[in-house]
């Protein structure tokens, strides 16, 4: 009984280990965010509970259109204001906001509404998905696998680095005095690939440093995430 019972645990361990290395599936959730926003701190604690999911994928975007009020935002980059714009233009809409938070590229919800969040979370994740996604590091490099049961359209696969967590003291602006912790906040985010959503896709890139990796694959033009996983 005892020798079975090693082959189990040896088998279970095998399984967790293969499962890490292709990455952990979960639901994309994406915070735009500014250090400079008194609407935003609701929002930013809603990330850091989603950030201790596994089953979700929570990133924190901080965007700089805050800054002119009085306190620059050490996280933002233009490229987040970019990508929340293009997010506004996909959706016909002409105006932007914070705190706005996306799930799966497709709900957009303004403010810190959690129970709303939670709701379009688990609709993500209960909706089937044709598209595998696995991901694993060697020696220095990412390698990324990507296939589809039946043909998805076409799509970008991105690239994302985040930092897990950071303290920041607030001196101007809207929340000047506050001391703000931030989670999952996005350092970089570029694109890796078109894919044409029909033929398997395997492709590498230099990794740096011991940020988390995720990759997404998403729908041409902002459109829905059809998948997104993470090494950490």
């Amino acid at each position: 009984m005892t020798s079975i019972l090693r082959i189990c645990a040896a088998l279970w361990m095998a399984l967790a280990a293969a499962a890490a290395a292709a990455g952990e599936r979960g639901v994309l959730v994406e915070l735009f965010t500014s250090q400079g926003c008194s609407a935003c701190p609701p929002a930013d604690r809603l990330i850091a509970d989603l950030a201790e999911r596994d089953d979700v994928i929570a990133l924190s975007l901080h965007v700089d259109y805050w800054d002119y009020i009085g306190w620059k935002d050490s996280f933002a980059q233009p490229g987040f204001t970019a990508r929340q714009k293009a997010y506004a233009r996909a959706n016909h809409s002409r105006s932007i906001f914070t705190p706005q938070i996306i799930v799966g590229g497709e709900d957009r919800i303004m403010g810190a509404k959690a129970m709303t969040v939670l709701d379009r979370i688990r609709a993500h994740a209960e909706a089937p998905t044709p598209i595998s996604l696995r991901l694993r590091r060697e020696n220095g490099q990412l390698v990324v696998a990507v296939s589809a049961d039946r043909p998805v359209g076409r799509t970008v696969v991105q690239l994302v680095r985040y930092r897990p967590s950071a303290t920041v003291h607030i001196t101007k602006g809207e929340n000047a005095g506050r001391t703000a912790e931030y989670h999952n906040i996005v350092t970089a985010w570029r694109a890796l690939a078109r894919w044409d959503g029909a033929a398997p896709l395997r492709l590498s890139t230099e990794v740096e440093g011991a940020q988390p990796v995720v990759v997404i694959v998403q729908a041409e033009g902002h459109g829905p995430v059809l998948a997104a996983a993470r090494l950490r």
